[in-house]
């Protein structure tokens, strides 16, 4: 009963749902499947400048080993884990809202973006991707 007060009624299943999650992510998971399998997903907000488009994802208390960013043709895709740590000694929770486990984000890429081009850094909390622009010059076509 000791875990059921500490981290709500469900916790005996997410943990073990999160453990066999873990345990065969690696066997089993496609990119389809990756969003079954997420367990919160964090707050984005996207803006466009001039020369590019900035995507900051609100990732607080993990580390930025425990993030991944990958793009593949014309999709953005950011994913990790946030542990929760039963490590502390002396603490009895009383409500934990705060929400752990892998999660997983993917964005579709405008053409004008140079992916070869993308870069990330991450501080406080907040992961900001920088996807520059190419200039587009309009092309004039020629009737034949």
């Amino acid at each position: 009963m000791g875990l059921l007060r500490k981290y709500g009624s469900d916790f005996p299943m997410r943990s073990l749902r999160w453990e066999m999650e873990s345990l065969f992510e690696d066997f089993f998971e496609t990119p389809t499947e990756r969003t079954k399998l997420t367990q919160w997903s964090p707050l984005v907000d996207i803006k466009e400048e001039e020369g590019a488009f900035k995507v900051q994802l609100g990732l607080p208390g993990l580390d930025k080993d425990d993030i991944c960013i990958e793009v593949d043709g014309n999709r953005l895709a950011v994913g990790g884990k946030r542990k929760f740590e039963q490590e502390e000694r002396g603490y009895d929770y009383h409500f934990v809202e705060r929400s752990y486990g892998k999660f997983y984000r993917a964005f579709n890429l405008p053409a004008t973006v140079q992916a070869d081009k993308i870069d990330a850094a991450y501080k406080d909390g907040v992961l900001d991707v920088n996807l520059p622009k190419e200039e587009v010059k309009p092309k004039k076509v020629t009737i034949k």
